[in-house]
C-alpha cells in the first residue's frame, strides 16, 4: 500500500506522527463505452452551452445556481480563501462511548501507521482507546475537505472512519408505518425461533460477490474463444531515541491532564477545537440572470479530478 497523507494526531499535548492509507478498495470490473460498429473508444468533449466551443479543464470554474435564477461563479482562488482545518494535523476533539455512534454515520475508512523512530505514542493512544472502550472524535482534512471522523482500534491498528454530518442523514418519515399494526406475540415467537435457527458467528469471508466472479469468467471465456467480440488495441491508462521519547511522552501527558483539570474548574471545554484559517469573503463573479428558472448545472471538477480525467481522456 502507498500512503496518501502524512501528519500527526494531536492528543492533548502528545503528538502522534502517522501515515494514512485507504483501508478499502473496489474490485468491480470497469468498462468503457465503445462504438458498437467498430469497437472504437468513445471520447467526450466539454462544450459550452453559451458559445458552443470546446472548453479545456484549465478554463472550467465551479458555479452555484440560486433558486431565483442567478448563477454565482467561484474560482480555485475563491475556495483557497475559505476556512479549513490544519491540513497535517488530526486534532482529537473528545472521547465518546463507541456504542453511541450510529453506524449510519460511518463513511470511508483509513488505516493509520506510526511515522516516527519509535511508535511509543501510537501504542499508548491505541491501548488507551482499548482500555477505556471509547472512540476519539477528530477533525480530518483530506483533499481540501475537512470531515468529522471517528478514531478507533481495529486489529491493533488505529483506524479513522470519516463520519457524515448529522444533516446529511435523511429523516426516515414514512406515513405507512404510523398506523401499522403491532405483531402478535405468537408471530414474534415464531419469528424469533426462525432467527435462532439461522444464527451464527459473522465471518465475512464466507460471502462472495457472485456477480463479479461470473462476469470475470465471461470475460475470460470470451478472450479465450476470440472472434468478433475481441479487438486488439493499444494499452490505455485508466483515469483513474526511545528512552528520551518516553520521558517526553509522560511529561506531555502530565501537562495535558493538568490543563484539562484547569479547564474543568474554570468551566471551559476540555477538548481543543480544530485549528481553522480565518475566513475571508471570496470575491465571486456573478453571471447575468436568465429569465427562465436556472437549471442545475453539473459543477466543474476540482484540480485533482481535472488531472485524473485529463489522463483518461
Amino acid at each position: 500500500m502507498r500512503s496518501i497523507w502524512k501528519g500527526s494526531i494531536a492528543f492533548g499535548l502528545v503528538n502522534v506522527p502517522v501515515k494514512v492509507y485507504s483501508a478499502t478498495e473496489q474490485h468491480d470490473i470497469r468498462f468503457h463505452q465503445v462504438h458498437a460498429k467498430d469497437g472504437g473508444r468513445i471520447k467526450y468533449d466539454r462544450i459550452c452551452q453559451e458559445c458552443g466551443k470546446s472548453v479545456q479543464f484549465a478554463d472550467i470554474d465551479k458555479a452555484y445556481d440560486s433558486p431565483d435564477g442567478e448563477r454565482v461563479i467561484l474560482t480555485d482562488d475563491d475556495f483557497d480563501k475559505l476556512p479549513a482545518a490544519e491540513k497535517h494535523e488530526i486534532p482529537v476533539l473528545e472521547f465518546v462511548p463507541t456504542e453511541q455512534i450510529d453506524p449510519i454515520l460511518y463513511d470511508k475508512s483509513y488505516f493509520l501507521e506510526p511515522d516516527s523512530a519509535s511508535p511509543k505514542a501510537y501504542v499508548l493512544l491505541r491501548e488507551t482507546l482499548e482500555e477505556t472502550e471509547r472512540t476519539a472524535l477528530v477533525h480530518f482534512t483530506l483533499r481540501q475537505k475537512t470531515r468529522l471522523a471517528a478514531l478507533r482500534v481495529r486489529d491493533d491498528v488505529l483506524v479513522i472512519q470519516t463520519l457524515l454530518w448529522p444533516d446529511e442523514v435523511r429523516a426516515a418519515e414514512f406515513p405507512s408505518l404510523e398506523d401499522a399494526p403491532s405483531a402478535r406475540p405468537q408471530e414474534v415467537k415464531m419469528a424469533t425461533s426462525l432467527v435462532e435457527s439461522m444464527s451464527s458467528e459473522f465471518d465475512p469471508t464466507e460471502y462472495t460477490d457472485d456477480y463479479q466472479i461470473e462476469l470475470r469468467k465471461l470475460i475470460d471465456e470470451t478472450l479465450a474463444n476470440g472472434g468478433e467480440k475481441v479487438i486488439h488495441t493499444e494499452t490505455e491508462k485508466d483515469d483513474d531515541g526511545e528512552d528520551a521519547e518516553v520521558v517526553d511522552l509522560v511529561a506531555a501527558l502530565q501537562r495535558s491532564v493538568e490543563a484539562a483539570g484547569k479547564n474543568a474548574k474554570s468551566g471551559s471545554a476540555t477538548s481543543a477545537p480544530a485549528k481553522k484559517a480565518p475566513a475571508k469573503k471570496a470575491a465571486a463573479k456573478k453571471a447575468p440572470a436568465k429569465k427562465a428558472a436556472a437549471k442545475k448545472s453539473t459543477p466543474a471538477k476540482s484540480a485533482d479530478s481535472k488531472a485524473d480525467e485529463a489522463k483518461g481522456a
